[in-house]
């Protein structure tokens, strides 16, 4: 076999030189080199994720993780030509948390700029070419090639998993934000949104009980589950953006006025919002004797007096199906009085009546509703109890909350409870004003904040 020495070969971009048959190999003698050949334009895969910031090496590629948020990928510092580094998108999350390329004093692409990645699936190669331009894209895939559906990617909430569901789940206001794009089988998701609750009125005589806050309720066939009598048959379909989400603040209680006005209503409760689905905020009970109870996503109780005074109505305003109940009317009553309880997801306040020759029970708040969106039966968005008006005696009771986080209704003995956080319970009624009010209770009682729930199939 000949061999032959070559000291120098200059080869100009666009000639070819070649050296050695197919399939043999041309090897440089010991302290020979070769200059502008570069990488053959593969890298050596590091099958561990990254999960936190971190400096690329040359020749390598690394799957980058943003399931726990941002990560920064810094660039080699003082590169050579033909030093290259790849990334892929290990978990599809690029698109909800992405990745900040570092540019470590080198130019990407001829620009002087840090660069983003925030393309779901996207994997990159990146070669460093010169001073001129830096380190240059040679390859830019976003295909899919898993071959299986592709489902939602999302983040926002608390998030807990029921199978093969998550469940994100809002109890103050935030952020949806769908990180990659479903397939249409899949891009669809079941909710709950329920709005804060009206708070029970604190009134001279007897205050109605608080409204329970708007509950709506919608399943998708691509995330089932056992819901509410009130469950929509269709979800809402998602694309890749941001969703603000809206959880509705229960209305606050209020201190005993004085002198006490004409028309004494205390405070509603705030809607809560999810895209095209809003709640309405749950009716404040009704207060002394000028006027009927708020209307709400369930109306409050009304007051008794010595006219019919009527709860508040509910599902206002009005979707389909209805999101609340109203609430109990007060009868007519001359001198002892009781008063009606806020109205609940599935069912009405319970009326008062009289009149009453020694007093009477407060008016019950009306039934929430009870689903497992979540993956367990809890019940949501009941009224607040009415008050018990005891002035000639001390045996009557204030009416029971609704199931679904409903506030007891104050009598001689108890002082009235607050609606639930996060369920939009309606709030208790109170009496302020002596013989026989409630115990240590200056303000009528305020409703239960509300709570968004999103179900979707993840796998």
């Amino acid at each position: 076999m000949s061999k032959i020495e070559v000291n120098t070969v200059d080869v100009q971009c666009g000639s070819t030189l070649t050296l050695g048959s197919s399939g043999k190999t041309v090897t440089l003698a010991t302290g020979a080199s070769q200059t502008g050949f570069g990488r053959t334009g593969t890298v050596d895969w590091c099958t561990t994720a990254k999960t936190s910031p971190f400096t690329a090496v040359s020749g390598d590629g690394f799957f980058v993780n943003t399931t726990g948020g941002t990560i920064t990928v810094t660039l080699p510092a003082s590169p050579s030509a033909g030093d290259i580094v790849a990334l892929a998108d290990y978990a599809n999350q690029w698109a909800c948390n992405s990745v900040t390329i570092c540019r470590n004093s080198s130019l990407i692409n001829g620009g002087a700029f840090n660069s983003t990645l925030s393309t779901s699936g996207q994997s990159i190669t990146l070669v460093y070419v010169d001073g001129t331009r830096g380190w240059k894209t040679v390859t830019d895939s976003t295909s899919d090639v898993t071959g299986a559906p592709n489902f939602i990617n999302a983040t926002g909430g608390t998030i807990t998993t029921s199978g093969d569901f998550k469940i994100h789940t809002f109890t103050s206001s935030g952020t949806f934000t769908i990180g990659s794009a479903p397939s249409p089988a899949n891009n669809n998701v079941s909710y709950m949104v329920v709005a804060g609750g009206g708070a029970g009125a604190n009134d001279e005589v007897a205050g109605g009980g608080g409204g329970a806050g708007g509950f709506r309720e919608g399943e998708t066939p691509a995330a089932p589950y056992t819901g509410s009598p009130l469950k929509a048959g269709t979800g809402i379909p998602v694309s890749v953006q941001a969703y603000p989400i809206t959880v509705g603040a229960g209305g606050a209680g209020q201190p005993k006025p004085s002198p006490f006005p004409a028309t004494n209503q205390t405070n509603p409760g705030a809607a809560s919002i999810f895209s095209t689905i809003t709640s309405a905020g749950g009716g404040a009970g009704g207060g002394n004797t000028a006027s009927n109870a708020p209307s709400g996503g369930s109306g409050g109780g009304a007051t008794a007096a010595t006219t019919t005074k009527n709860g508040g109505s509910g599902n206002t305003p009005p979707v389909s199906p209805p999101q609340g109940n109203p609430g109990g009317n007060a009868g007519n009553a001359t001198s002892y009085r009781r008063t009606g309880g806020g109205g609940g997801a599935t069912a009405a306040g319970e009326n008062s009546v009289g009149p009453q020759p020694n007093g009477g029970d407060g008016g019950d708040g009306g039934a929430g509703a009870t689903t497992s969106i979540t993956g367990s039966p809890v019940a949501y968005a009941g009224g607040g109890g009415g008050t018990a008006d005891n002035r000639a005696s001390s045996s009557y009771t204030g009416g029971v909350g609704g199931t679904g986080g409903g506030g007891r209704g104050g009598d001689p003995s108890n002082a009235p409870t607050a609606g639930t956080a996060n369920t939009g319970g309606g709030g208790g009624g109170n009496r302020a004003s002596p013989p026989n009010a409630a115990p240590d209770q200056p303000a009528g009682s305020s409703g239960g904040s509300g709570i968004v729930i999103i179900r979707y199939k993840f796998q």
